[in-house]
């Protein structure tokens, strides 16, 4: 089922900048979970941008859990 939703996120140099969005739409996969660890929840994030989709919501969690699987770890800082 990750695939089915990975398949939702889409990387284009010509949109944002190549950075990874949602059904190459303007909505970037960082937009998303900056929402998302902010407190927003799945049913807020959908009323403020009615273009998304709960599936929308669900591959940008699935694609960042699976950037934590490949790339190496650094320390943060605030």
């Amino acid at each position: 089922m990750e695939n089915q939703y990975l398949d939702r996120i889409t990387i284009d140099s010509e949109i944002c900048h190549g950075k990874p969005t949602v059904r190459n739409k303007r909505y970037t996969v960082d937009l998303i979970l900056d929402l998302l660890s902010a407190g927003s929840s799945h049913e807020e994030i959908l009323s403020d941008y009615p273009q998304l989709e709960k599936e929308d919501i669900l591959a940008c969690l699935a694609y960042a859990a699976k950037l934590t699987k490949y790339n190496r770890y650094t320390n943060i800082s605030m």
